[in-house]
């Protein structure tokens, strides 16, 4: 685990099955999340909600740690 960090879920609708470009409206971001944990049980939540949607998808990012200045 990585302290300071925060983890966002993000995706949405793609255009193509290369998932290259989102349907515009169809962006979603979820978070901040403290832990990867959180972060993993929301994305299941809402990959399990679009299951359906083949072009739908959705991934975890880390933002990374911010050092004081």
């Amino acid at each position: 685990m990585t302290t300071g960090s925060n983890f966002w879920v993000i995706g949405g609708e793609f255009g193509s099955m290369n998932f290259h470009k989102l349907v515009e409206g169809s962006a979603q971001v979820q978070g901040p999340f403290k832990t990867r944990k959180e972060a993993e049980d929301a994305w299941r939540v809402v990959s399990e909600e679009n299951r359906h949607k083949a072009g739908v998808r959705f991934s975890i990012v880390e933002e990374p740690s911010r050092v004081p200045a």
